[in-house]
């Protein structure tokens, strides 16, 4: 286990519950696995048990980036009032429950603390195309895909997101249809016709909420649906008169780097974890201390 001690963190067994302990076991019979316990106001003891081994690694080999000269597992014992060290704790773990392991975490952790640094990318955003508060601090650029099934399953994170912070966070929504989907670059094209009908965020959610079953016929009846006539919808998309602004959005996101979608971007910096509540939380905090602090990091 991993015990917290005055001098940090240290490493112990877990005593084995198996009779003949200090024997070799049998085969098929493991000891008992060292398991992370022992730090000040966190649990991880719920994570599996292969997930707390890579944790615990990179816990022992990555430092803090609050600047101390500890590793992140000492940080959390030693400088208790250290909010990156317990920010950083819960996005290794929501990355080792999910299989990653310790290497690919620490490289996870660094490129995203690095891209506070790096130069950010400058995002134009159409505000009729926004959600939350309009003078948030912290603005979310998603390029996305209406066809994209992670897309839609990003979906209800960023709306609880959204939700919980809408003071201080704004979501702002880009088209990015991929050539593999069929029906993205008319349903990108639909949801700019409902947004010049001051119904974007409602067709936004119907196409998402329709995603299996997008066609052009569906991707009409939804306008109907929503009160935009028909005949009149049909002729915009015949024209393609919003073809050229589709691909417009689309041409900034692979400007900035995009090439798979959802792609989400915090002030300009791109998110580089798997997107799930835990690492927007984070981000934000992260975000909003970083620009509170005119570019850097708050000092304990």
């Amino acid at each position: 286990m991993i015990r917290a001690t005055d001098s940090g963190i240290q490493v112990v067994a877990e005593p084995s519950s198996n009779p003949g302990e200090g024997q070799t076991p049998a085969l098929g019979v493991e000891k008992s696995p060292e398991v992370i316990t022992g730090i000040p106001g966190m649990d991880f003891t719920t994570l599996p048990l292969a997930a707390q081994k890579e944790l615990k690694q990179v816990l022992s080999d990555e430092f803090c980036y609050c600047g101390c000269p500890h590793s992140l597992g000492a940080c959390l014992s030693e400088h208790r009032g250290c909010h990156h060290a317990r920010r950083m704790a819960l996005l290794a773990a929501k990355l080792a429950s999910g299989g990653a392991p310790a290497v690919e975490i620490s490289v996870m952790l660094s490129k995203y603390y690095l891209s506070f640094r790096e130069r950010r990318q400058d995002i134009k955003v159409d505000p009729k195309m926004c959600t939350g508060a309009a003078n948030a601090k912290v603005t979310l650029a998603e390029f996305s895909d209406f066809e994209c099934p992670f897309c839609a399953a990003a979906r209800p994170i960023l709306t609880n997101f959204i939700k919980e912070n809408g003071s201080k966070v704004r979501l702002c929504f880009a088209s990015f249809p991929l050539p593999a989907h069929p029906h993205a670059m008319q349903a990108a094209q639909a949801a700019l016709y409902a947004r010049d009908h001051g119904k974007f965020w409602p067709m936004h959610d119907a196409l998402f909420d329709n995603q299996s079953e997008l066609s052009d016929q569906m991707i009409r009846a939804l306008a109907e649906k929503l009160g935009m006539p028909g005949a009149d919808f049909a002729k915009a998309m015949d024209a393609k008169k919003y073809a050229t602004e589709v691909l417009m959005q689309k041409q900034v996101g692979i400007e900035a780097g995009v090439d798979a979608t959802p792609a989400l971007f915090v002030n300009g910096r791109r998110l580089t974890f798997p997107l799930s509540p835990e690492a927007l939380n984070v981000t934000l905090q992260d975000e909003l201390e970083w620009t509170n602090n005119r570019n850097a990091w708050a000092v304990d």
